[in-house]
């Protein structure tokens, strides 16, 4: 493993590095584009190493994790810091920049560690596979960026392998992400003859020498290259003046505006989403990174370039704003947590405004807990360094946190604020799991819980009939690794069963049902009498613009309307006819799966002074639930996965043939190269075991990605075979 290096300068009490001078950003891509080989260069070139660690060798630094490096995938999103002085300035600390960096995978199955760290960063590298250009998770990625409104530079990486192509992979961002991407460089030759960039606001040919490419050599662009590096040069030219009314006049008049007013104006197109960069590269051949990291500090923002961040204040509700300022009351966001085996659990947070010190004491607004901060540590993969103060616009990890989770607010008492909360998607399979020894039985509650805390898109239920313990995930091999860590890190041996589909239950059209629960035992009796209508919930009306009598929960699953009116069901009756309609919704309606996205409103009833009481209304409430459902056109739905096929084209016919009797709908065939390539969506239940299908199909030589795109109706005829099997 590489050895870490201790931070280039002391830490003082006061802030090392001004907060123009950081750079909060993260590494994102589709599995396999080079992320992790980008991030070990950048350790490299920044001093952070003293030898760069290969993904194929196992010896990475930001792949820490056994499980990491035995598959050659991130799996964790790792945390790194490390300072950068621009190739073209002298190496003096206050030419020196702060990068805060986070790896994050590119797997499906662990797509969590990229929304949450998108929602914490400024910025984001986006890096490209220079063959296969954007695939599945770049859309993914790209999409949860722009739902964090990060701004992003683009690397096409890997130039150097056998069939890349800059302009293919150029083409697929306009087409298949935004149009508003447009060429900073260009390569000098392709495949094996990939020499070097030439950057085409400079006019100048870069190329790397020395060990590991350390030498950046500034040359002037061979004359074969020059017709075309001026014809993109006055693309890229109007792309920037475009953002700028008085360049736009300027230029128009024939006046090209400077290399430093031009840097300045794509700096403010980039801030603000207008513009996304594209660069070229090879990060194993050691080719381009250094000019990449010299653009996330010409384009990328500091913290101070971005708006303050808006929360609610937990005492009126109101929307209130923090800046980034050491000065400003201290608000935070825990947005990852992490077991240590050395130091015990800890808690990755954001700070947004303020500072907080070691010894101190904070307050978490989402709980209303305080809780004492021991010790602070900067994060180098799995390195710890010890730190006493965390300032504003900075990422650390806490130790020893007990109530703070994903997505809690830290802050100061005396000034609560509650920050926006991060939404995570689903899962959509599911694992029975049961311990192997009456030793691992005291254990595994403990482990599944740290687990579950970790990752929020990991969750644990118990089947209601069986008892048994059921886990759930967003893959195949997010169950397998997790399972994998239970034994590695807690001991704990566990059978487990076949993967299932999460399906989930819902209806098609109104209904509405009366249930009067009266129970008389002698003494006092029980007395609940509702009337409910239920609905499918209308989607295009925003929780915001919903009435007052309506209340939805987080996921839009459920949605509850109170239309009592003259006091016929008194107010103390009302949440547990909402709680009795949420269980039978757990219950589910045909088969026993969760029901979701139904709107269910009370809207008569009656009561009896003596015998009513809480449990009489959830019950009645419950029962009503379950007959007006029975009428309103239940059906099952189950997860549709979005499925790329990259094969050669021999093989096209059968992929296609197997991929319809598995009831998919076909989207596009394309040319990816040499190779075609299937467009898919696929129920999850028929993609179990695909791969290794797939593999004895092609003879080795095809390839499939997935992910989750959305949950649609199952066709008749398989519910009925699910309902069966549930019985």
């Amino acid at each position: 493993m590489s050895v870490v290096k201790c931070q280039l300068f002391p830490l003082a009490m006061d802030r090392d590095y001004p907060l123009n001078k950081v750079r909060n950003f993260g590494i994102i891509a589709h599995i396999d584009a080079g992320k992790t080989t980008t991030s070990e260069r950048i350790l490299y070139y920044t001093g952070m190493t003293h030898k760069i660690g290969e993904v194929h060798d196992g010896g990475t630094v930001t792949d820490w994790m056994e499980q990491e490096r035995e598959r050659g995938i991130t799996i964790t999103a790792a945390a790194i810091t490390c300072f950068w002085n621009k190739t073209d300035m002298p190496k003096e600390k206050e030419n020196m920049f702060r990068f805060n960096i986070i790896d994050t995978p590119g797997h499906i199955d662990f797509t969590v560690e990229v929304k949450r760290s998108l929602r914490v960063l400024d910025g984001a590298v986006v890096v490209f596979d220079g063959v296969a250009g954007v695939e599945p998770q770049s859309e993914t990625n790209w999409r949860y960026a722009d739902e964090a409104q990060v701004p992003r530079i683009c690397f096409i990486n890997k130039l150097d392998r056998t069939g890349a192509s800059f302009e293919r992979s150029y083409a697929s961002i306009l087409d298949r992400l935004n149009k508003k991407a447009v060429r900073l460089q260009i390569p000098i030759g392709l495949e094996d003859e990939f020499e070097g960039v030439i950057d085409l606001l400079k006019m100048k040919a870069y190329k790397f020498e020395g060990e590991m490419g350390m030498k950046v050599i500034e040359e002037e662009i061979p004359e074969k290259y020059k017709a075309e590096a001026a014809t993109y040069r006055k693309e890229l030219i109007e792309r920037i003046v475009e953002n700028d009314e008085q360049l736009m006049t300027d230029y128009l008049e024939g006046k090209e505006p400077s290399l430093e007013v031009l840097k300045a104006t794509l700096r403010k197109a980039v801030i603000a989403n207008e513009i996304f960069p594209v660069f070229a590269g090879s990060a194993l051949k050691n080719k381009g990174v250094q000019l990449v990291l010299d653009a996330v500090v010409d384009y990328l923002p500091s913290p101070l370039d971005l708006p303050p961040i808006h929360g609610i204040d937990p005492n009126t509700g109101e929307t209130i704003t923090r800046n980034p300022s050491d000065t400003e009351p201290f608000a935070a966001l825990a947005f990852k947590l992490q077991a240590d085996p050395f130091v015990g659990q800890l808690t990755f947070f954001r700070v947004y405004s303020g500072k907080v010190e070691a010894g101190s004491y904070i307050y978490n607004a989402t709980t209303g807990d305080k809780e004492r901060v021991g010790r602070m540590v900067r994060l180098q993969a799995d390195q710890r360094e010890e730190v006493k103060t965390v300032y504003a616009g900075e990422i650390a990890a806490m130790v020893g946190l007990k109530n703070t989770k994903t997505s809690h607010t830290l802050c100061d008492e005396a000034n609560p604020i509650v920050l926006e909360q991060i939404k995570f998607p689903e899962p959509v399979i599911s694992l029975r799991i049961e311990p192997k020894t009456k030793a691992d039985q005291e254990k595994i509650g403990l482990a599944l819980k740290k687990l579950a805390d970790e990752d929020p898109t990991f969750r644990i239920s118990t089947d209601e009939e069986t008892l048994e313990t059921i886990i759930s995930g967003m893959g195949e091999l997010h169950l397998e690794i997790l399972v994998d860590r239970m034994k590695r890190e807690f001991n704990v041996e566990a059978n487990v069963g076949k993967p299932q589909v999460a399906y989930k239950e819902t209806i098609t059209r109104p209904a509405e049902a009366e249930c009067k629960y009266i129970k008389q035992t002698g003494g006092r009796g029980q007395y609940g009498h509702v009337k409910i209508r239920i609905k499918p919930i209308d989607k295009a009306v925003d929780k915001e613009d919903l009435p007052k009598n309506t209340k939805r929960d987080e996921g839009n699953h459920f949605e509850f309307v109170n239309a009592i009116k003259g006091g016929v069901v008194p107010q103390e009756y009302i949440p547990p006819v909402e709680k009795g309609i949420k269980e039978a919704m757990e219950r589910g309606i045909l088969a026993g799966y969760k029901a979701v996205d139904i709107s269910a409103e009370l809207y008569d009833g009656s009561f009896h002074e003596v015998d009513s009481s809480e449990i009489a209304f959830k019950i009645a409430a419950s029962m009503a639930f379950k007959d007006a459902a029975q009428k309103a056109g239940p059906v099952i739905m189950e997860p549709i996965m979005k499925v790329e096929v990259v094969m050669p084209e021999k093989f096209m016919g059968d992929v296609a043939g197997n991929l319809s009797s598995k009831r998919a709908q076909i989207e596009s065939m394309s040319e990816r190269g040499m190779m075609k390539v299937i467009t898919a969506q696929v129920p999850l239940s028929e993609m179990f075991g695909y791969t290794t299908a797939l593999r004895s199909m092609t003879e080795g030589r095809a390839s499939s990605t997935m992910e989750f795109d959305h949950y649609d109706t199952v066709p008749q005829n398989v519910a009925q075979g699910i309902i069966e099997a549930r019985k």
